[in-house]
């Protein structure tokens, strides 16, 4: 059964040939438009843009695209430092660089209102963007957002619970940390937040390794994490970004995830809201990995129902 489901992902070399690369303030970055080759009738379909989590990329997304492709115009992109992307050393990593970039992005496509799907690392880009799309004047927003389904992530910086080598990788030796990571050390963590009965397999990851090295990604590792430190310094801003956001908002979450899973459920019922929750009991960090059938069809019913 490992082997059948294996062979229906594409493979990283496949993803790349159907993205395309646009220049953000010099660097490349990687695209992936599901309006380039659309047909006509289907040139009204709203667009979703979806936001991948640390330490992945888009390719995240791939078992969940042809679903939701029936009905919006998907659009993501590998953040920087990221995947396909570039991954320059001298940058400051921030969260706020990476809301420009999916901005710059929707520009780039001409798009300027869209449904955002976020996971992980996503999630806080998501809730910059909230932020962004609820205080700034109306006929003055660069996007409009009409809906934003966020799935396993760090939304409250109190609940999110990291994996030993994140907090070593967010430390001062994060960069000597950063070449010790190797692939065993990635497989068995990835292992760790899946849920038990929906264990990555090989193949997924051997492409979530190659992922993250590629173009020598490992330099920039302990820069990424610093998203960690951020969600602290703009727990506020973020957090406000939710109980004041001005689209709805639905959060799905695998509910077995030790990073956050249930605990983080808990908490949005306490800060936010108790509505347009689809918990997951069985399920990991990577839900549209581990279940992508409930994360399509949780995705495209909250749409064409609010």
């Amino acid at each position: 059964m490992e082997k059948e489901a294996a062979n229906l992902l594409p493979t990283l070399e496949n993803w790349l040939s159907s993205g395309s690369f646009f220049s953000f303030k010099s660097h490349r970055i990687f695209f992936k438009d599901g309006g380039e080759n659309i047909h006509l009738k289907d040139a009204q379909k709203p667009a979703l843009l979806l936001i991948h989590g640390f330490p992945t990329a888009s390719w995240d997304w791939c078992k969940i695209w042809d679903a939701l492709s029936e009905y919006f115009r998907v659009i993501t992109l590998d953040m920087i430092g990221f995947g396909f992307s570039d991954k320059p050393e001298s940058l400051d990593y921030t969260i706020h660089t990476q809301a420009d970039i999916y901005e710059a992005l929707l520009k780039h496509l001409n798009i300027n209102e869209c449904h955002l799907v976020a996971h992980d690392y996503g999630d806080s880009v998501a809730q910059e963007l909230l932020y962004r799309h609820a205080h700034i004047e109306r006929n003055k927003r660069r996007i409009t957002i009409h809906s934003a389904t966020l799935l396993n992530g760090g939304l409250f910086p109190e609940s999110h619970k990291p994996k030993f080598i994140q907090v070593l990788l967010n430390s001062f030796v994060g960069s000597l940390v950063a070449k010790l990571v190797t692939k065993k050390s990635v497989d068995k963590n990835m292992r760790s937040i899946f849920g038990k009965h929906t264990q990555p397999t090989k193949q997924e990851l051997e492409i979530m390794w190659a992922l993250i090295t590629h173009n020598n990604g490992k330099r920039v590792f302990h820069k990424l994490i610093g998203y960690m430190t951020q969600r602290k310094h703009n727990r506020e801003r973020w957090l406000h970004a939710l109980t004041h956001a001005v689209c709805p908002i639905q959060l799905v979450n695998g509910c077995a995830d030790p990073i956050s899973g249930g605990h983080m459920v808990a908490r949005f019922e306490e800060l936010v809201s108790s509505k347009h929750i689809v918990k997951l009991h069985n399920i990991g960090h990577y839900p549209q990995i581990e279940a992508p059938k409930e994360i399509a069809q949780a995705i495209i019913s909250f749409i064409n129902n609010n």
